[in-house]
């Protein structure tokens, strides 16, 4: 399936206590590993995934296995809900033929040494560590298979592991995997060529339906530990006031009244960082109390005046207009092919539209929350954290104090989506427990905190033009995209798009089209721009599936039949051909574009939901389709709009090809959930900003997606790709057609061309304008 780089390795740490404090220490503990190369990315400055480190993926796996038979594995991914705690361990129990009822799994702490690169986004968890896991399991298995072969005095094609235990093929005899695991901890790792991995038609639990979430009833329980679920006797709690315009800073201070708010211990600065802020704080005035209630309290009685700074000016309203002026303007070429400026001039018509979409914010059920202590030159935290070994190395820094004197534990996340990768919260955390040491301080953002100082999603605008043959199709096509760039957070005057983001769903554009250029104008950053369910994907995405509608609907051509035959032939495309910096990360050799499974996931979806077919007044359907993190996805959207511009979504069919399929209970429920926020996206979602600060609070004003703008059925369709091809992601990439599919929808369904996010307002207008 996958094919493993040479450098692939698996160790027996049985007797170097290497996991000791993690929790899984055995008779029997496995490595496996390999140093993960930059297959496949240009830009050294910063990573493929926007951190100013590189991207170097070396996925470590381990399994371990006591003397009672549990088999524990250690997850160095953080759980958010997309549940790679559960399909890590289902992979490795296959391979080793474990009882699932046996099988542990333990979360990994921050540490790139013993777990390599552990930043939980990309969508890239599986895709990387499938082979490791799946060789992790078949040495163990095949170790307990040499360690009763041994003891029986019987030869090892004789023995073989069933179940949990290793059975004597012609007597029937039986071992159980505790009694073999000490034995099978003294052997050497078996040659990676000399393992027998399991075929499809063996599997055990990948690929299977049934298989429980295996931490689920904790979940339900309330047994498993969230941020907010970490406490120590004598903790001290924590609230920040923090600057509403990004590089504010306090001016002065009156805390006399906050002292006074029964519980309240102490009020100190936490002092910010020149901008770009990266990472760090934003910097504030914390109050520190005896409990939550008394902190926030206190903060609320703080008296702080500001200085707010150069981005005190920063209106949404005058940005895009600066955003869309700029989208009519040439920008910096990032891909030219044939020659537009004559095909433009040659066409028989041509078409041009903008579309714009706002800020969002991730916006997570649970706000930012963490934990820490310091003692003796160390500090120890506890949070709900995608990439805890930067945390570890920010909070290093932060505190003056060696890399190997910071701890980070992980808890179960309550949602991330981005926001969570980036650990400022966690160093607020860090910075006041220094000052109370051995005591913990947890510092506890309210919702209003989180909306009003999170690490917003791009604002965009997009322009694009055509020139149309007398088929109607595209001869020449103009796509500039504006938008300010996450890289801005690193360093100043990065006002282009990075490679990674430019490379989400424009760059690597891959319609038929002899003639294109695409354009990258400057737009400066005015607040924190940071990692958002899908990125980049987003604003390209509706841009180019809201104008190939378009193009449809001019050529009097039908959507689906135009998309196809805008896709052209069936062929596979080097991803360096259209950009030559991004691929997600991947080689281009194993993950080429191929609109062959483009073709398929539309037939796909547009077959399910029944396109073509007649429906009442005031319904349509809606398609698009998209590329992003190695998989192919296609949603087709049936809506209705009432005359009052009630909008109701009756039903979603999602295509996926993913690749292969190793939990396809969660890759529905990943595409199930990615459907409903792409709605909530589409139709609610907007982060504004007047005099440099956020203008909505809390839910009742930044909106997400309820119960009556879910669809009434979602049937997610997964796609089984022809031959052999590697894993996609699941977590991402389910986000960007939604909305798309859904405006084209309501066109449909209307006559009516939504360009600007969120619908909501031109529902709005439309219920006006009928009464």
């Amino acid at each position: 399936m996958n094919r493993l780089p040479q450098d692939f390795a698996l160790s027996n740490l049985s007797r170097r206590g290497f996991l000791k404090g993690v929790g899984a220490t055995g008779a029997l503990v496995l490595a496996a590993s390999w140093g993960w190369q930059e297959a496949f990315a240009e830009d050294k400055k910063f990573g493929a995934d926007g951190m100013p480190h590189g991207w170097v993926d070396d996925p470590k796996v381990y399994v371990s296995i006591a003397s009672d038979g549990s088999v524990t594995v250690i997850c160095n991914r953080s759980e958010m809900g997309q549940g790679v705690r559960t399909s890590l361990s289902m992979v490795v129990a296959d391979e080793l033929d474990a009882d699932w009822a046996q099988v542990k799994v333990r979360q990994a702490p921050g540490d790139e040494v013993r777990f390599g690169n552990q930043d939980t986004d990309g969508s890239r968890s599986m895709r990387h560590w499938y082979e490791p896991m799946r060789r992790c399991g078949a040495a163990a298995r095949t170790m307990l298979e040499q360690a009763a072969a041994a003891q029986w005095q019987v030869p090892l094609a004789q023995c073989r592991a069933q179940l949990h235990k290793v059975v004597h093929q012609p007597t029937g005899r039986e071992l159980g995997y505790g009694a073999l695991a000490a034995a099978a901890g003294a052997l050497a790792v078996p040659a990676r060529d000399s393992l027998r991995l399991k075929q499809p038609g063996e599997f055990r639990y990948i690929g299977k339906e049934a298989t429980r979430a295996i931490d689920g009833q904790d979940i339900v329980n309330g047994r498993a530990v969230y941020g907010a679920d970490v406490h120590f006797d004598g903790m001290l709690f924590a609230a920040v006031a923090r600057p509403r315009v990004y590089g504010g800073k306090v001016k002065s201070v009156d805390d006399s009244a906050a002292l006074k708010v029964p519980g309240v211990i102490k009020v100190m600065p936490i002092d910010s960082r020149p901008l770009p802020s990266e990472f760090q704080p934003l910097g504030g005035v914390a109050v520190v109390a005896s409990n939550t209630w008394a902190a926030i309290k206190g903060r609320d009685a703080l008296r702080i005046e500001w200085e707010d700074g150069a981005n005190a000016g920063y209106d949404s309203i005058q940005y895009r207009k600066q955003l869309e002026a700029a989208a009519r303007q040439p920008g910096k070429v990032v891909r030219s092919t044939g020659n537009l400026d004559e095909a433009l001039k040659g066409a028989e018509s041509s078409l041009e539209a903008s579309y714009y979409l706002p800020h969002l914010a991730q916006a997570p059920m649970e706000p930012m929350v963490a934990v820490a202590r310091f003692q003796d030159g160390r500090c120890e935290a506890w949070a709900p954290s995608q990439a805890p070994q930067v945390t570890r190395e920010r909070i290093a820094e932060r505190l003056g104090i060696g890399f190997e004197q910071v701890t980070v534990n992980v808890t179960l996340l309550g949602g991330g989506f981005g926001r969570k990768s980036k650990p400022d919260f966690i160093l607020e955390a860090a910075i006041l427990a220094k000052a109370f040491p051995g005591k913990a301080v947890r510092v506890q953002w309210t919702r209003e905190d989180d909306i009003h100082n999170s690490y917003f999603h791009t604002v965009s605008a997009e322009y694009l033009k055509a020139g149309l043959n007398k088929d109607g199709l595209p001869a020449a096509w103009l796509h500039r995209t504006v938008a300010p760039s996450i890289t801005a957070l690193f360093a100043p005057g990065m006002n282009h798009e990075g490679a990674f983001e430019l490379g989400m769903g424009f760059t690597n554009m891959a319609y038929a089209i002899p003639n294109v250029r695409l354009e990258n104008p400057e737009a400066a950053a005015h607040t924190r721009v940071g990692w958002y369910r899908s990125v980049s994907n987003i604003p390209h995405g509706f841009a180019i599936q809201s104008f190939v509608d378009e193009l449809a609907h001019k050529a009097g051509q039908d959507p689906l039949q135009y998309q196809l035959k805008l896709l052209g032939p069936d062929r596979q495309i080097d991803p360096r051909t259209l950009s030559e910096e991004w691929n997600y990360g991947e080689s281009p050799e194993r993950y080429p574009i191929d609109t062959g499974r483009l073709r398929t996931v539309l037939e796909t979806a547009a077959k399910a939901a029944g396109w073509g077919r007649s429906l009442p007044k005031g319904r349509g359907l809606g398609l698009a389709v998209h590329y992003s993190f190695v998989t192919y996805v296609a949603a087709v959207i049936e809506v209705e709009v009432k005359d009052d511009g009630t909008l109701i979504v009756h039903q979603a069919d999602i295509a996926v090809d993913c690749g292969p399929q190793i939990n396809p209970e969660r890759i529905r429920s990943q595409f199930e959930g990615a459907c409903v926020m792409g709605l909530g996206n589409a139709v609610l979602g907007e982060i504004s900003f007047k005099e440099g600060k956020v203008q909505q609070d809390n839910f009742h004003m930044y909106e997400v997606a309820r119960m009556s703008l879910a669809p009434k059925q979602v049937q997610v369709h997964l796609v089984t790709p022809p031959g052999d091809v590697p894993l996609g992601g699941v977590g991402e990439p389910g986000v960007p057609p939604i909305a798309p599919a859904l405006c084209n929808a309501i066109f449909a369904a209307t006559g009516k061309r939504i360009r600007n996010l969120p619908v909501r307002y031109q529902l709005q207008g439309w219920q006006q304008a009928s009464a």
